[in-house]
């Protein structure tokens, strides 16, 4: 209702940020199958958000996504790569010539880089935010090209522009707004130079408990 205009957004000014818990299920991205099968995926995560509701758009929430990953979480700027949608020009431009990322660790998606929340409903282009774990992980050649093993993604900005009708069409949003997702737990592994989330501090001492139960070792 915020983004499209329905409800008076309460907050002033009109930002928000979260920790949203979630349960992976079905849907446009459907991960289910790849639980317990990869080092990422997981049936339970959180995810941490921050919006802007007609407030801040791209250029801003490029610049401070940037800033937290490489001056707050201190991440090697060398080892991340980000996409933007094909037809998104500005982000590519915000991320080459503001941010200062090389043109060569910019890639361009379809599908994968724009976001809707259904059929019908807010939605736009989006740009992601990815960590390489290098090259024992699999192909180089970045997110687009290289091996999904290797280059995981940690951060989805995504640039709400417009409201999708029943018949396809996209009209413009009254407002544009911003609607960030990070993976609370993927960031955790990259931090803590972990190649697996299992490994991390969050599972050890789950994953501890369950060896001593079953006698088996993880």
């Amino acid at each position: 209702p915020y983004f499209v205009g329905e409800e008076k957004v309460p907050f002033r000014p009109p930002r928000a940020s979260s920790i949203q818990t979630c349960v992976r299920a079905g849907g446009k991205h459907n991960d289910l199958d790849a639980i317990g099968r990869s080092p990422r995926h997981l049936s339970f995560f959180e995810m941490l958000g921050n919006f802007s509701f007609g407030d801040y758009f791209k250029a801003d929430a490029i610049r401070w996504a940037w800033e937290f990953v490489t001056e707050v979480l201190e991440l090697d700027r060398e080892r991340l790569w980000v996409t933007v949608h094909t037809s998104d020009d500005d982000a590519e431009a915000i991320w080459r010539d503001d941010v200062g990322l090389p043109a060569a660790r910019i890639q361009r998606l379809d599908a994968d880089n724009f976001w809707q929340m259904a059929d019908t409903g807010p939605c736009g282009p989006s740009s992601e935010i990815f960590w390489d774990l290098g090259p024992e992980h699999g192909a180089e050649g970045g997110p687009a090209h290289g091996s999904e093993d290797r280059y995981i993604e940690i951060w989805n900005l995504v640039f709400m522009q417009f409201d999708q009708q029943a018949d396809g069409t996209r009209v413009p949003l009254p407002k544009p707004s911003i609607d960030t997702g990070a993976g609370l737990e993927r960031i955790l592994f990259v931090l803590e130079g972990e190649t697996s989330i299992f490994d991390t501090a969050l599972f050890r001492p789950l994953i501890g408990a369950a060896e001593q139960v079953t006698g088996h070792t993880y």
